[in-house]
């Protein structure tokens, strides 16, 4: 697993069938853990703010943390390709925005790829990006800044079984052929749905990866590292499966760290002290 991901051998993975695999990452040591794991992307998410920083609203997120956070991540990253989100804002602002930050992005962060979030809604910055030679993943389908537009409280996407409605079915095709076109080397399905999902993965000859009501039917699955590993605090109190617990793992462990303390024991990890 030591050679360097690319695009092309992406875009393979796909024509062979093979599942694409990414990890959502805001700092060095769990960039560094997921790489060596193998998976093939290391996404920045702008989700650090509401789920590592506690902020109440996802749109909160600045420029100047995206750089910071793309630039950990990519420090402990040597064979994934390293994506990295727009806060919300350049997007937004028109092409030349967009343009200007995502070279900002690419030149102070060394990413290797833009995310844009809600990207059917702004064709014309992909191809800009295309055109300023930035690749792009392309995200579309129900997100936080395009949920209103479906009528829907985003919140409600994340409960179990939310999918996209097999009325949005042609609309949604429609937007994955157009963000091919565009050119866009990746697409971000999010809450496809298995009746959505195997439609558009087939309309397009890029791979169709997702989260959020993602499932086998996409070329891969994005998931939040975090989540996966059970590390928010709210994992000592629900019952939702994941592939860990840290969250009672590191409870257990400050536990045992405060007893030693109280105790006048010696703390487990310390250099040996002659008395």
């Amino acid at each position: 697993m030591s050679d360097k991901v690319t695009i092309p051998m992406l875009q393979q993975k796909k024509k062979a069938g093979e599942k694409i695999v990414g990890i959502v990452a805001w700092d060095y040591q769990m960039a560094k853990i997921v790489d060596r794991v193998g998976v093939d992307i290391l996404s920045v998410g702008d989700t650090v703010g509401i789920n590592l920083w506690g902020q109440p609203n996802p749109l909160e997120v600045t420029m100047d943390q995206m750089v910071t956070v793309a630039q950990a991540v990519r420090r402990g990253t040597k064979r994934a390709l390293v994506s990295v989100d727009f806060p919300y804002g350049p997007l937004q602002e028109g092409v030349d925005a967009a343009v200007r930050a995502a070279i900002r992005l690419v030149k102070e962060a060394g990413v290797d790829m833009i995310k844009l979030d809600g990207a059917a809604d702004f064709p014309e910055a992909v191809t800009a990006l295309t055109r300023a030679g930035i690749p792009v993943w392309a995200q579309f389908g129900i997100t936080p800044q395009t949920a209103l537009q479906y009528g829907m409280e985003y919140s409600a996407m994340s409960k179990a079984g939310a999918q996209v409605p097999e009325a949005m079915k042609e609309r949604l095709v429609e937007e994955a052929r157009m963000l091919e076109k565009a050119g866009a080397v990746l697409l971000d399905f999010t809450n496809s749905g298995p009746v959505v999902g195997p439609a558009a993965t087939d309309a397009v000859d890029i791979p169709v990866i997702g989260g959020f009501g993602g499932g086998p039917w996409l070329d891969g699955r994005v998931r939040m590292g975090h989540a996966a590993i059970g590390y928010s605090a709210k994992h000592l109190d629900d019952d939702i499966e994941t592939y860990a617990n840290v969250a009672q793992i590191t409870y257990d462990a400050i536990s045992a760290f405060s007893e030693d303390v109280k105790a006048a024991r010696q703390i487990k990890g310390a250099p040996p002290v002659n008395k």
